[in-house]
């Protein structure tokens, strides 16, 4: 089998989130919320010879991928396919509490090489961008309908892009003329639509508003906030959880979330008594988040930017303490 993507900080996960030890018994079970081609689970399985693992996804392409890649470690692994915050939220009830829960929030090298779905600006592809192809909006869909304010507020709210305006109005232009229908038509307007100067800068001029229609197609800075309490929730008292992010936006959630659950007080500073119980929920095992070695960004280069958190979980969280908890919303 031909494997694209090559999972990123694998070692420091294997560390992170070991099974081995107290509180962790026999047989531990563990959930990887975004199983892709499977290189995390493989690794986990093959160091933990107990373990057992469910692995989400959303995509029923790279799903087959995986299990094909699976299939020697049997009963061990099973599949789930669906978003990881739809099945959080809806954590079926003969299933046991997991003792570890990993979340990578990278997209699979996959999707931009193989999907054929137009996530990279140098593929001549349909522009979709969605990782399950058959729900909802498409990339193409969003282009072709949005308002100019609407692009450019999610270019530069999910794509931190400066010239978020000038490409929207590009966009407005062209779509006016002929519909815009491949991830190679997109990147050659936002090409001709930025300064010469951006042109030739570090990344390709197309980087950030290919990243932002993604982020917007599959709304992901929406299920991260749902995900995370809900799976904090279903987590095992004692149980870890690590979540590896790759850009600003979805670092700053995940890093409020694990800090509001670390605090021994969670009240707000009117409240003249405390109501939480003045005990954290949750441990930091990461006080800084974990980064790539330099060895593994020069053999992978699209590990420079990721970051790993990791939190032990110490009680459940109450209904009344949820909402002072709860991850903010992008």
């Amino acid at each position: 089998m031909d494997i694209v993507h090559t999972p990123v900080l694998l070692q420091e996960c294997l560390d992170a989130l070991s099974p081995v030890g107290e509180p962790f018994e026999r047989e531990p079970f563990m959930i990887d919320s975004t199983l892709g081609e499977g290189g995390h689970s493989e690794a986990f399985l093959t160091k933990y010879s107990d373990l057992r693992i469910i692995g989400l996804d959303a995509d029923p392409n790279i799903q087959a991928r995986a299990k094909e890649r699976l299939a020697p470690f049997g009963s061990r692994m099973n599949f789930h396919l669906g978003w990881f915050n739809d099945f959080y939220a809806n954590y079926p009830g003969d299933m046991p509490k997991p003792d570890l829960i990993l979340f990578d929030l990278g997209i699979s090298l996959f999707h931009y090489e193989k999907s054929g779905r137009g996530f990279s600006f140098r593929q001549d592809e349909p522009l979709d961008m969605r990782l399950n192809p058959d729900a909802g909006p498409s990339a193409g869909d969003l282009v072709n309908s949005l308002s100019s304010a609407q692009l450019a507020d999610i270019f530069y709210i999910y794509g931190e892009e400066r010239y978020s305006r000038r490409i929207a109005a590009a966009i407005e232009r062209e779509r006016a003329q002929s519909k815009i229908e491949t991830a190679a038509a997109l990147a050659d307007i936002v090409y001709r639509s930025v300064p010469a100067a951006y042109r030739h800068g570090a990344i390709h001029p197309a980087t950030k508003t290919f990243q932002a229609l993604r982020i917007a197609v599959n709304r992901e800075l929406n299920r991260l906030p749902e995900a995370l309490p809900a799976a904090f929730n279903v987590l095992k008292c004692g149980g870890k959880m690590g979540v590896i992010t790759f850009h600003s936006l979805e670092d700053r959630i995940v890093k409020n979330y694990f800090r509001n659950l670390s605090k021994v007080c969670i009240c707000p500073p009117e409240q003249p008594i405390c109501i939480c119980g003045g005990v954290p929920h949750a441990e930091l095992l990461t006080r800084k988040p974990l980064g790539p070695s330099g060895a593994e960004v020069a053999v992978n280069s699209p590990s420079r930017s990721a970051k790993l958190r990791v939190i032990r979980k110490l009680r459940d969280i109450s209904a009344q303490s949820a909402a002072l908890i709860a991850p903010e919303n992008v």
